[in-house]
């Protein structure tokens, strides 16, 4: 499978993190320029190692594979207040890229991200200012790893509680490390 891009973007100065997994290790680079505060806000979650211990919660193979807020055991991580919401930068929900979770409310993002797994999450981006079509805000693109995105997309889901689509076997960040 591949994970095209429809823009270019000046990898130069651009940050770039290592988030190493049970499953494997994946390399995201950062779109600062285009998402400067939710850039901003997720290397201050990966410099406080606050990802550390965390899980993929939820997988929808051929939608996202969403993380960065509960413990294993499903436990809810305190969270910084919300950020917002840049979902009008250009960037697209495309298959690869990361983009930060949120309630129905635009600007009420905070620790958690998803990456799209899908190859057309268009409906994901921004087209309104409404609550309902204000999108959500693509803030990076996985360069080195898909392969463990395949391993993650496959594993069995199962109900956790009030949670749907919990991999059966936890999916744990170790680390997340800035190159």
């Amino acid at each position: 499978m591949t994970f095209g891009s429809a823009v270019e973007i000046s990898a130069q100065n651009n940050p770039v993190v290592v988030m190493e997994t049970s499953l494997g290790a994946l390399t995201i680079e950062l779109y600062p320029e285009q998402a400067p505060i939710t850039v901003e806000n997720f290397l201050a979650y990966v410099n406080d190692r606050f990802y550390e211990g965390t899980v993929f919660h939820r997988v929808i193979p051929d939608f996202m594979i969403q993380g960065g807020g509960f413990t294993p055991e499903m436990m809810e991580k305190s969270t910084r207040a919300p950020i917002k919401n840049e979902a009008a930068n250009g960037l697209k929900n495309e298959r690869g890229t990361l983009a930060m979770a949120r309630l129905n409310t635009p600007n009420s993002a905070t620790a958690q991200f998803f990456i799209n797994h899908g190859s057309n999450n268009t409906f994901l981006d921004h087209s309104g200012t409404s609550s309902q079509d204000f999108g959500y805000a693509v803030f990076g693109r996985v360069t080195a790893g898909l392969d463990v995105l395949e391993l993650m997309s496959g594993v069995s889901t199962g109900r956790q509680g009030p949670h749907e689509n919990v991999p059966n076997e936890p999916i744990v960040i170790s680390s997340v490390v800035v190159q």
